[in-house]
């Protein structure tokens, strides 16, 4: 005779119920959770709500006390009288610094997804030699290489022009490290050999097997620099003529001279904000998720 095993069934496993439990409690948010994630959304969207409250604002309410916490009516006024100063070409800078971060970010993603593809997966002479040039490059501060710049600019003819303001920066050593590290992690160098199988060149490969497949990372490099270009001040300040200035600088001489109008000046960082803002809620989702892509392995 044999003798059969009994089955256990879940309602029978006297330790189901408390493995359950378990399992809900690492799924359900504790109310400690609930209260920092609300204090990290005020803290993160105060000084906006609080920068729309003084763009709307004439200057006497925002040296009141205490200060005013909700919207006012003149937003329209200030914006227009942003656009009508006579000593900032604020419609001019909104145009350069669109310009500026849009070339850069396009010429950043592209040149930047071409060398990480080549130091990841190419063979070539010199290979890590030339990488630890690029990460070399990294640890120079910018605020060292102002004075050559600004001294090419002036010999290839450029210093004033606002080519000069983009050129320095058409490709970084972060983007292609970067690009480097995703390449590795995310293409299989089994999917390059059967493109050669299939008799795909190198230019081909890299356009129609590896650049879509870069889409997450592409996303993520894209806005840093566009965020990255748009906020500069220093080097537009410094190469850019007084009549063609960047959104960045034209904002410091709305707070310049011997009276700051803040009003005026909330409403220039104000219009200065939105296309930031703009450009995160287009492509927020593909941001986060090439993060997540890029911290998740499996």
């Amino acid at each position: 005779m044999t003798a059969t095993l009994p089955t256990l069934t879940a309602t029978d496993d006297p330790e189901a119920p408390s493995r359950k439990r378990r399992r809900s409690r690492v799924h359900r948010a504790s109310p400690l959770t609930y209260l920092v994630l609300a204090f990290v959304v005020l803290a993160s969207i105060g000084p906006l709500y609080y920068m729309v409250v003084m763009a709307s604002r004439p200057n006497s309410d925002i040296t009141s006390n205490p200060p005013p916490l909700t919207p006012g009516s003149e937003l329209g006024d200030n914006v227009t009288r942003v656009f009508e100063n006579p000593d900032v070409v604020f419609a001019q800078s909104l145009l350069n610094s669109l310009m500026v971060a849009t070339v850069a970010t396009i010429s950043v993603v592209t040149l930047s997804a071409l060398a990480g593809f080549a130091f990841a997966k190419l063979r070539f002479r010199g290979k890590n030699f030339f990488l630890l040039c690029v990460i070399g490059t990294m640890m120079v501060p910018v605020q060292l290489g102002l004075v050559p710049l600004y001294m090419l600019m002036g010999w290839i003819g450029l210093a004033g022009s606002l080519w000069s303001a983009v050129l320095p920066f058409l490709v970084t050593g972060f983007g292609v490290f970067f690009m480097r590290q995703y390449v590795m992690q995310a293409i299989p160098d089994e999917l390059i050999e059967a493109a050669r199988v299939d008799g795909a060149s190198t230019t081909r490969i890299f356009f129609q097997v590896i650049f879509p497949a870069l889409r997450p990372a592409v996303a993520v490099l894209g806005l840093l620099t566009f965020m990255e270009r748009w906020n500069d001040f220093m080097w537009p300040y410094l190469t850019l003529a007084p009549e063609n200035p960047t959104v960045q600088v034209a904002l410091s001489r709305l707070s310049g001279g011997y009276y700051t109008d803040q009003a005026l000046v909330m409403a220039g960082t104000l219009l200065a904000t939105v296309p930031l803002v703009l450009v995160f809620v287009l492509f927020g989702r593909r941001i986060v998720g090439g993060i997540m892509e890029g911290g998740v392995k499996g």
